[in-house]
């Protein structure tokens, strides 16, 4: 969890408590300014209204060039993004024809299948030249392939579970699926840090919703015992069945889930696990295999296995893997997967090839290097981070590695002075995050060299010195690479 000091707590509430008066102050002339100017209403009530409203107005529209960067290329180690200019102060940007060739950190391209690849490229096009972009069907009627059929079979495997089934949206994978699993009269704790698409999937389920302190299996044994101590609201009846929701590895935060924990107390109170493996599956373990083989645990102890195939595989996509039970469940009764377009083929070739590449069953060792690589980079790239003073969240082998910058004004000034540099950052503010949470979050990819990360690494220690985001002290008695690298030049 962050920790954050008292000074810069309250200088970033005076930022936003300033930006807030201000654009407070703005709306109030604005309103003197057009009260005379016919309204094109005609007695509707305004769509967008509130402060949600406002905050997009007064405070996003101002950097909104820091967001929504178009790119001009695969999302490979280095890509080119797209220029844009304005003319009314950020409210209205305009592509130019021209690009700039930017180190990419932040894509989720972290085995680097996203590129051109010798396996996985030449087999997509066979398939897109034989099933075409589309099927233009749902599984249950025409647009069931015998790549679907494969690819399901092949996750099953890869992850350990009996069975599995496919969509065609990483997002709706979670909000689809959590309401055909339980409803009214059920019970869903969740890690407080859960991503919106499980969120949304709980809320939209009709069962009750509970929430964990972060990555804490002793509260949620505390939450865990109070709710079946306590049974359904105003019945008081027992739950019909309780389900513990967490994530693999937290996209905002870069760390690992305290998976044995969380099976341990589930396994106690005989609640399911639902594990999401979004960021985790194909990163991280010997084999690609995600927090489970990491930390070592059977995946038979996790009841609903949930993955996507954007980040590792370079693909679209997401998945369930589960008993042969619960599989056949969905499929009679999930909407994303009786009335939604099934995944493009030539996608799901991709994924298909990616995985095998992985296995080894390409008949060589890339699999194996990418994954090493992987690991190496991102290990490297967080201690040389850390060296140089930078708050870095997250834990060893994750290719997330969130840097705080708090500050609303650093948000823009990190992310623009970095592109300047040629280095494309991806930066996160409220409401993806907590107000006082702002970050930059990088993301590592086996595809990056070492002179990629230096690069990288001497970029940002430069930005993170104009813009006074090195809130610890420089390990004075470690010498950076980047330190190593201008000695030698």
């Amino acid at each position: 969890m962050v920790r954050l000091p008292y000074v810069t707590a309250l200088t970033t509430l005076f930022s936003y408590g300033l930006l807030f008066a201000f654009g407070q102050l703005r709306d109030f002339f604005r309103r003197i300014l057009d009260a005379r100017k016919p309204s094109n209403l005609k007695g509707y009530a305004p769509i967008c209204l509130g402060l949600e409203d406002f905050y997009t107005r007064r405070l996003y529209l101002r950097i909104q060039d820091c967001f929504g960067r178009p790119i001009a290329s695969a999302p490979d180690a280095w890509f080119d993004v797209v220029e844009r200019y304005s003319n009314d102060c950020n409210k209205t940007l305009h592509r130019t024809t021209a690009t700039t060739k930017c180190l990419n950190l932040g894509s989720y391209n972290y085995l680097g299948f996203a590129a051109a690849d010798e396996y996985c490229t030449p087999r997509v096009i066979e398939s897109l030249k034989k099933y075409s972009a589309s099927t233009c069907s749902v599984r249950v009627d025409g647009g069931n392939t015998k790549l679907h059929t494969e690819l399901e079979e092949l996750v099953a495997r890869f992850v350990g579970k009996p069975a599995a089934i496919l969509f065609g949206m990483g997002y709706v994978t979670n909000s689809a699926i959590i309401p055909a699993l339980v409803g009214k009269g059920g019970l869903i704790i969740s890690d407080s840090l859960n991503h919106n698409s499980i969120v949304n999937g709980a809320r939209g389920s009709g069962a009750t919703v509970r929430v964990f302190q972060h990555n804490n299996p002793a509260h949620l044994e505390e939450v865990l015992r109070e709710q079946i101590a306590g049974g359904q609201p105003r019945t008081h009846r027992p739950w019909k069945k309780i389900i513990v929701i967490v994530e693999g590895i937290y996209s905002m935060e870069g760390e690992l889930c305290k998976l044995p924990g969380v099976i341990s107390v589930c396994k106690k109170y005989k609640a399911y696990t639902y594990l999401d493996e979004a960021h985790s599956i194909g990163a991280i373990g010997k084999t690609g295999r995600g927090v489970c083989e990491l930390l070592g645990v059977d995946p038979a102890d996790v009841d609903i296995m949930m993955g996507t195939f954007t980040k590792s595989f370079g693909s679209c996509g997401g998945y369930i893997a589960a008993s042969n039970e619960i599989i056949q469940h969905l499929k009679l009764t999930c909407p994303a997967h009786i009335y939604a377009t099934s995944m493009s083929p030539p996608a799901v070739q991709q994924v298909i090839s990616a995985i095998k590449v992985i296995l080894g069953e390409d008949g060589t060792n890339r699999g194996a290097k990418k994954l090493s690589q992987i690991r190496e980079n991102s290990n490297f790239f967080r201690l040389e981070l850390q060296k140089m003073g930078f708050e870095v969240l997250g834990d060893n082998d994750s290719p997330v590695m969130p840097i705080m910058l708090y500050n609303p004004a650093k948000i823009p000034a990190f992310s623009r002075e970095c592109l300047r540099q040629n280095v494309a950052v991806v930066t996160v503010a409220f409401p993806a995050t907590p107000l006082l949470l702002a970050r930059a979050r990088i993301c590592i990819s086996a595809s990056h060299s070492r002179e990629d990360l230096i690069k990288g690494l001497e970029v940002i220690s430069k930005v993170g010195d104009l813009v006074g985001i090195k809130y610890f002290p420089v390990e004075q008695e470690k010498t950076t690479a980047v330190d190593k690298l201008k000695k030698i030049q």
